[in-house]
């Protein structure tokens, strides 16, 4: 309930303070549009530079691929050959 008469009041108040003062509103008001557009732009640029480094780093990461799975099928190879080794120098041992 404080809060609804708070709202109120508040509102009345801002009403008949525009209602007085409306030529300095509109100043500001004109003063504040472009600095807002500035701002607004500014991190649009930042982020939209932002997504296209993480485009980027998509694209790099799966030309890597190849190469990582090259390598890969290269490292279960050896990996066999040594398994196989070991069950040679096991079955000379015993």
């Amino acid at each position: 309930m404080k809060t609804l008469i708070g709202g109120a009041v508040g509102a009345v108040l801002g009403l008949i303070g525009m209602s007085i003062w409306w030529k300095p509103f509109l100043q500001l008001l004109a003063g504040a549009i472009p600095v807002m557009l500035l701002l607004g732009g500014g991190l649009a640029l930042y982020l939209g530079f932002d997504e296209l480094k993480d485009t980027w780093k998509k694209e790099d990461t799966t030309v890597d691929t190849p190469t990582k799975t090259d390598e890969t099928e290269k490292y279960k190879d050896e990996i066999d050959e040594l398994k196989k080794e070991i069950e040679t120098l096991k079955t000379e041992k015993a």
